[in-house]
């Protein structure tokens, strides 16, 4: 449950700050000075509250290999490798999972603005 947390907050917080950053990318030279500063400090501290969630992935990650270790003393050699298996693709399909979430919204976003053009 926690990597499940852990690998969201991180996706979420990725997200954000490529947003943020195509946004200070896209600012005009006539962007007022205020819109800039309020988006340098938003990439601030999405930068460093991604610092922590990486640190936070990290701690899950030795936590992790400690309940392996100990779950490694009860299984059989067949039934540890596939939780090793399972704990090892969780990360990689919460993220897949994740990206076709986001890009099912992006399809819905769009086909909505071809709805309104029309």
């Amino acid at each position: 449950g926690d990597l499940d947390k852990v690998v969201n907050l991180l996706l979420s917080l990725s997200g954000r700050l490529a947003r943020v950053e195509t946004a200070l990318g896209s600012l005009g030279p006539h962007t007022p000075a205020e819109d800039e500063v309020a988006l340098r400090e938003k990439q601030r501290l999405l930068v460093a509250q991604l610092e922590d969630a990486k640190e936070l992935k990290e701690h899950v990650g030795r936590r992790e290999e400690a309940v392996g270790a100990m779950v490694a003393r009860y299984l059989p050699a067949e039934h540890l490798q596939d939780y090793q298996h399972f704990v090892k693709m969780k990360s990689a399909l919460i993220a897949e999972q994740r990206e076709l979430e986001e890009k099912i919204k992006l399809g819905q976003e769009q086909l909505r603005c071809l709805r309104e053009s029309l």
